[in-house]
């Protein structure tokens, strides 16, 4: 039990315990080791794990009055706080104590560090999330405090990506305190190093060398588990004290210890002290020891790589969410400076957050009880049904404007893109009270290339169906397509499709199936002639095996391990027309099943598999694997915000939402993509055929932590149980995989187009528009929003763009911006995010993450390494 606990919320005018006293200047003898221990004063709060996030609402508040009591009692103690979100959740309960806090932030010594709403996983979130986590957490301590914090903080997570340097830096913190990976799980033994992002941004991190919390009593073993694994060229050290997880923070007994350790000289000088502190003292001893530190440019991996592929919903729900607001944001800003709607900053503030909660580290990577994620769920929906709700108000508020003249016998459809680069997508329309059937035209009359599918209701009415037409829409922005009674008289495709239960072929791909495996043998590029997949007949695509791992993954390397194949219960041509083929595949095995959909539009360079899994195992995995016929390949995986080349050796890894295999076929170059939505447990493995294998489900008992063992007649809750859909692409290429730009394609696998039907009347927009287009190049823009602070713009915002450079090259970018008649131009240096500030009017200006001018960044940070810049 904590001191908070044990003590309640005193008044301010009554602290328990120890009343304040002075503390002498303790002589220490001279044998004491010279050297100086910052003593960090915290406590770890995880929000949610065994414990819905209710109990860690009311732990916060405990543990913060807590701190605020040992500071009245000892004068020279220091409480280094991080997640924003607890406080917030204080703010909004406890006026009193919050104020308490906010008078100690003032003298100095209560340090809010880390800068981000949560301790959020940090490898699966979309980068714009990273993003995110700094723009309303540094605000929130702005607006509160006066103040932002200065070193990140990310104690618990179980992995850090590659370009964590750079988004710390462009939200003005210049150094990184983490614990996992431990010395025993990373290639590299140093306490404080050097970490940088591949566009060259640095920040100082330090790897905490023991626990970041303590138990209630005695700090020595803490100090001499930490000093054991010090590097002791260092001198000095951060050791972390303080009840953590469930919170409690600092006891009386651990600053008590400190105090008498001090005095005796046990360990050296043992100081109260800050992390900010700690990096100061560091940076003052000057450019020697500095530039003799260790550069690391590579992400910080593996601790618990099962977690990537934990529960299935959460990361799906996530996904969905993500994808959602950052669609919102950008039409409401097209509703706010073309229509001069109210920017609904708050609504999307609001589901920013409930996001944001929820890729806490033991919520995202699916190791907390079973009833947080109830609450998950639920509060991803909220943020999902608000982005959706602001959609639909602003497709309707530009629907109204567009001229649609009356044409009998037709029903106009508008399809929105809010992707900022042209799509051409298939799209899947229902329709009613039309016997005859229907086809598309566009807005000029133009017959488009469409197919009669089957409805999503089932009913007697024979008028009901569904339609799917090809729909070429500009960047973000809009289409008018209008459905015509009766059935279509077409030429059919020069190169028309052919399908059957062992082929399926267009003009640029030839896909043969295998009878008896039920997988594809070869995938034939026509443009380059070779077969990525040549002599791989036989080979698994599923694989079933026993996972005696926790819900963690703990010491997992790899889950490439042989398994057993699903068996083909049938091959089914389930669609067939001039615009797509469609081949449905089904397996079963114990008592699951996966239907795998392959689907090849007419023109298409690209496989689509829609893939539902029934699963109702228990303590088992499945693994689709995709072999090739690639020599020597190197592996590259998507992160967020950027790309990072791994080895091929089938270690399980995380990744965003695709992974390349480049090589050689034949002794020609060639490389296979596969995408995927709402999965990030990956491995590239070599063998007679490198293949890429993708952890498609996982069944552990929820919130099992080794060493502790399940007990055989137990009772267990496992998960995944049950119906999941996803959708994966396999993409051949020639060679280099940003040909294929597979970061936009995965953007449209998570994000499709939207087509409405809509009504005819009079409008002064056009039957086609397009708000923003960032060209198709290296550069993706990842953000289109309005500003986080009110301006003179209609709606109350000016517009934010945000892009990253996602090829590894310098490149000159011209994003076109009709929405307020701008053109940004602007240079980008490999892997750089960069945001802008568009006006309607006056200088375009860049800004850092948190949408502040990047002169004030600039003067409080110090200099990127000026060899990348």
């Amino acid at each position: 039990m904590s001191d908070a606990s044990r003590a309640g919320a005193p008044t301010a005018n009554a602290p328990s315990g120890p009343q304040p006293r002075d503390l002498p200047a303790a002589p220490r003898p001279a044998a004491s080791p010279d050297r100086t221990i910052h003593m960090i004063g915290n406590a770890h709060l995880d929000c949610v794990w065994l414990w819905p996030w209710q109990e860690g609402y009311q732990e916060a508040r405990a543990t913060f009055w807590s701190a605020i009591q040992r500071m009245d009692e000892y004068p020279d103690f220091v409480f280094t706080c991080d997640q924003m979100v607890l406080l917030s959740w204080v703010e909004e309960s406890d006026p009193e104590l919050f104020e308490r806090i906010r008078e100690r932030v003032a003298e100095g010594r209560w340090v809010n560090a880390g800068g981000w709403w949560v301790e959020p996983d940090c490898n699966m979130p979309m980068g714009e999330s990273f993003a995110r986590q700094g723009l309303y957490g540094q605000r929130y301590l702005q607006s509160r405090f006066g103040r932002m914090a200065e070193v990140g903080m990310n104690v618990d997570p179980f992995g850090h990506n590659v370009m964590i340097p750079q988004i710390l830096r462009q939200q003005r913190m210049d150094s990184y305190m983490f614990l996992r990976p431990g010395r025993q799980e990373l290639d590299f033994d140093d306490t404080l190093f050097w970490w940088e992002s591949p566009d060259g941004s640095r920040v100082l991190g330090y790897r905490i060398p023991f626990e970041y919390g303590s138990p209630p009593g005695d700090i020595v073993g803490q100090t001499e588990k930490s000093l054991g694994m010090l590097d002791r060229s260092l001198g000095q050290m951060m050791v972390f004290y303080g009840v953590g997880n469930h919170g409690g923070g600092p006891t009386r007994a651990n600053i008590e210890s400190i105090h008498r350790y001090d005095r005796m000289g046990s360990f050296g000088r043992m100081k109260m002290s800050s992390p900010r502190e700690y990096f100061d003292e560091m940076l003052a001893r000057g450019p020697r020891f500095l530039d003799a530190l260790t550069v690391r440019r590579d992400d910080l991996q593996h601790h618990a790589p099962g977690c990537y592929s934990s529960h299935s919903g959460i990361k799906a729900w996530q996904r969905r969410a993500q994808f959602a607001v950052l669609s919102a944001e950008r039409w409401a800003a097209v509703s706010a400076l073309h229509d001069g709607i109210e920017y609904p900053r708050g609504e999307l503030e609001n589901a920013w957050k409930q996001i944001l909660f929820n890729q806490f580290h033991d919520i995202l990577p699916g190791s907390a009880i079973e009833p947080s994620y109830d609450d998950a769920r639920d509060q991803l929906g909220e943020a999902t049904a608000i982005a959706k709700r602001i959609i639909a108000k602003a497709h309707n508020v530009l629907a109204r404007q567009v001229d649609i003249p009356i044409d009998v016998g037709t029903h106009p459809v508008l399809v929105f893109n809010p992707h900022p680069w042209p799509v051409s997508p298939d799209v899947e329309l229902q329709f009613g009270n039309e016997p005859t059937g229907v086809h598309v035209t566009d807005a000029e009359g133009t017959t488009i290339v469409s197919q009669i599918s089957q409805s999503t209701a089932t009913t007697d009415d024979r008028s009901r169906g569904a339609i799917v037409f090809r729909a070429d829409v500009p960047a973000f922005g809009y289409r008018l397509y209008r459905l015509r009674s009766g059935q279509a008289r077409v030429d059919p495709p020069s190169r028309p499709l052919a399908v059957t239960e062992s082929l399926l072929e267009n003009e640029h791909l030839r896909i043969e199936i295998d009878p008896e495996t039920g997988w594809i043998s070869s995938l034939v590029d026509k443009a380059t002639g070779v077969d990525v997949l040549a002599g791989t007949r036989g080979q698994p695509h599923t694989q079933i095996c026993d996972d005696p791992t926790d819900t963690w993954g703990h010491r997992v390397v790899s889950y490439a391990w042989p398994g057993a194949e699903m068996t083909l219960d049938r091959i089914v041509v389930r669609e067939t027309g001039p615009l797509r083929s469609r081949v449905r595949i089904e397996r079963s095995w114990g008592a699951s099943t996966l239907v795998e959909e392959l689907v090849l539009s007419h023109d298409s360079r690209v496989l689509r598999v829609n893939a539902t899994l029934d699963w109702r195992e228990k303590a088992h995995l499945l693994k689709l694997r995709f072999p090739t016929a690639l020599e020597s390949p190197t592996a590259t995986y998507e992160v967020p915000f950027g790309v990072l080349e791994r080895p091929v050796d089938g270690a399980e890894e995380p990744a965003q939402a695709w992974v390349d295999l480049t090589g050689e076929v034949a002794g020609r170059s060639a490389g296979l993509t596969v995408i995927a939505n709402g999965k990030h447990g990956w491995d590239a493995s070599p063998g007679k055929s490198a293949s890429i294998g993708i952890t498609a489900v996982r069944s552990p008992v929820y919130s099992w932590h080794d060493p502790r063992l399940l007990d055989p007649e137990g009772i267990y809750s496992f998960q995944d149980q049950g119906i999941q859909r996803f959708s994966y692409e396999l993409v051949p290429h020639a060679g280099d995989y940003r040909a294929a730009q597979p970061a936009r394609r995965a953007a449209e696998l998570g994000s499709s187009v939207r087509a409405m039907l809509e009504s005819f009347h009079p409008g002064e927009l056009p039957t086609s528009m397009s708000f923003a287009d960032d060209g198709g190049s290296g550069v993706l823009v990842t953000a289109i929003k309005g500003s986080e602070d009110n301006s003179a713009e209609a709606g109350g915002a000016d517009l934010i763009i945000r892009a990253v450079e996602t090829r590894g090259e310098h490149v000159r970018a011209v994003i076109d911006v009709p929405l307020v008649g701008r053109v940004v131009e602007a240079d980008f240096s490999p892997y750089r995010i960069r945001t802008f500030r568009v006006p309607r009017s006056g200088p375009i200006e860049e800004l850092d993450l948190l949408e502040l001018p990047l002169e004030a960044a600039a003067d409080e940070q110090p200099p990127l390494n000026e060899e990348n810049e």
